[in-house]
């Protein structure tokens, strides 16, 4: 997994400066293993999921910039301690010097995405999951999002990804390539559990209009698999207090959807051999302007 890490950060270093937040025990370690030019912070954690535990940054029509600090409790509780997490945000913004919100509800970063023009995606399993705000209505959820993100329009979707132990984060679902474009991840196999989700997801999105009243073009990413959990792989996580037990066998909510868009590329995940080059061919149609980075 750190090499993954530090092979990740070195591909979107060649795009865009990139800091990372190594934990006191581990901080010579990533030191040693990052690029030089890769910034490495002090940073406590109690998970390494930077997307959901961190600020969302937001601007102003005059350019300054604050930072949305998301309440969290581990995607609903799927682990026992998360008070080192919860606090993630806060020190990323005072790193960052940048002003703080404190938004009264539970939400991750990778549960919304944004056009960048008012428009929000979202869905129904996660955003209305009981774990989550139990005491909150759809519209108290919909008004703090508009009210903290600047935001005119929800588009809700239903479910996430077959399997997505986040309780179905928009993120592997769908994202906005662009402001009136979607990637959905797609699946042709009708016996296949996230058939019935995909094609949910695309008669919401058909039907839908965003914050300045525009239809939705959607691309189709393959789904990759289905894939599963090896033995070795089952056998080499760490069990503690509280963590959820998943054994060899189980369903892995892997997506093409979940790229990282830094400044002039598209970092992509290779899944599976059988759909990698499909997924890569569309993501450089969607995307003409940009290198895909595999």
């Amino acid at each position: 997994a750190q090499q993954a890490f530090a092979l990740l950060a070195a591909a979107i270093a060649r795009f865009e400066p990139v800091t990372v937040g190594a934990s006191a025990r581990q901080f010579a370690f990533a030191r040693a293993a990052l690029l030089p030019h890769i910034k490495v912070v002090p940073l406590s954690g109690d998970d390494a999921w930077m997307r959901d535990v961190g600020p969302t940054f937001v601007i102003n029509r005059a350019g300054q910039r604050r930072g949305v600090d998301w309440r969290f409790n581990a995607w609903g509780g799927i682990y026992a301690r998360w008070r080192r997490d919860d606090a993630v945000a806060a020190q990323v913004l005072a790193a960052e010097h940048s002003a703080r919100y404190r938004a009264p509800m539970i939400n991750e970063g990778g549960a919304i995405h944004t056009d960048g023009e008012g428009t929000l995606l979202v869905t129904e399993q996660c955003l209305l999951n009981p774990n989550r705000n139990p005491r909150l209505s759809v519209a108290a959820i919909e008004k703090l999002l508009c009210d903290y993100l600047g935001a005119q329009q929800v588009i809700w979707l239903g479910a996430g990804v077959v399997n997505d132990e986040t309780s179905g984060h928009i993120d592997n679902l769908a994202c906005f390539a662009r402001p009136g474009e979607v990637c959905l991840t797609w699946s042709d196999n009708r016996r296949d559990p996230q058939y019935r989700v995909s094609r949910d997801a695309f008669e919401r999105l058909a039907a839908a209009r965003d914050a300045r009243g525009r239809r939705l073009k959607v691309h189709k990413l393959p789904s990759p698999g289905p894939l599963y959990m090896s033995a070795a792989e089952a056998a080499g996580i760490t069990r503690g207090a509280g963590t959820r037990q998943v054994r060899a066998g189980h369903r892995l909510a892997g997506s093409y959807v979940n790229f990282y868009l830094a400044n002039g590329a598209v970092i992509a995940p290779l899944l599976d051999p059988r759909t990698d080059a499909a997924a890569l061919r569309i993501l450089r149609r969607v995307f003409p302007q940009r290198q895909v980075v595999a």
